[in-house]
């Protein structure tokens, strides 16, 4: 049979709300205000007709409750949160990409002309010394195998601060970064003993002293 929930107690915890039950339940035997489990009620009876007053029992720690569900939802939003400066860094990420793809292509470009000035000079000036335009050629490749180089030089140098830039940040193991899931933690675990203490402890003991013990039983 499935039980409605209670209207104060969402439906994500209702299964730790049965798990407080059955783990009280399951320690009944060392509770003496508990005795009469199994000679009064069983334990499938004291479970049924907890779950059916669902609404009776979590009242009785409504605001233990209620601060679990704050501290939960706060911490859910602080988790949620976009970053800021998301905008901006996507701006400045797209900025620097054509920056960068530019560095790689200048010695890239710059080294190709280079060789081909070289080697059409040279042949040229091979086959006619006298020729004015082979050492042209030579020399436009000689500034453009400069070029090259400077921008490798650049490229690199590109390369180490985006490196560094990107270097993972040391983020301490501390206590503050912990801080949220503690609160999350302690605001649940009051919740837990509010709900044994002050619900279904009383409402076990409440209904096993209504019922009379069964004469046919042990």
């Amino acid at each position: 049979m499935h039980m409605n929930v209670a209207p104060h107690l969402l439906t994500e915890d209702r299964a730790e709300y049965e798990r407080v039950l059955d783990d009280a339940l399951s320690t009944a035997h060392a509770r003496p205000e508990l005795a009469g489990v199994g000679s009064r009620l069983t334990v499938a009876q004291l479970r049924a007709m907890t779950l059916n007053a669902t609404a009776l029992v979590t009242s009785a720690a409504a605001s233990e409750y209620d601060h679990f569900v704050k501290v939960r939802e706060q911490n859910r939003a602080s988790v949620g949160v976009r970053d800021p400066d998301a905008h901006d860094h996507l701006g400045t990420g797209s900025g620097a990409g054509v920056v960068a793809i530019v560095t790689v292509m200048v010695p890239v470009l710059a080294g190709a002309a280079a060789v081909i000035f070289l080697l059409v000079g040279a042949v040229l000036h091979a086959l006619a010394p006298t020729v004015a335009f082979g050492a042209t050629l030579l020399t436009a490749g000689l500034v453009f195998g400069s070029l090259a180089a400077a921008g490798l030089l650049c490229a690199a140098a590109g390369l180490l601060v985006t490196a560094l830039r990107n270097s993972p940040v040391e983020v301490s193991t501390g206590g503050p970064p912990a801080a949220p899931d503690d609160e999350l933690s302690r605001a649940r675990e009051a919740w837990r003993l509010a709900l044994l203490e002050r619900g279904i402890l009383p409402f076990l003991r409440n209904a096993l002293a209504a019922t009379p013990p069964d004469p046919t039983g042990p």
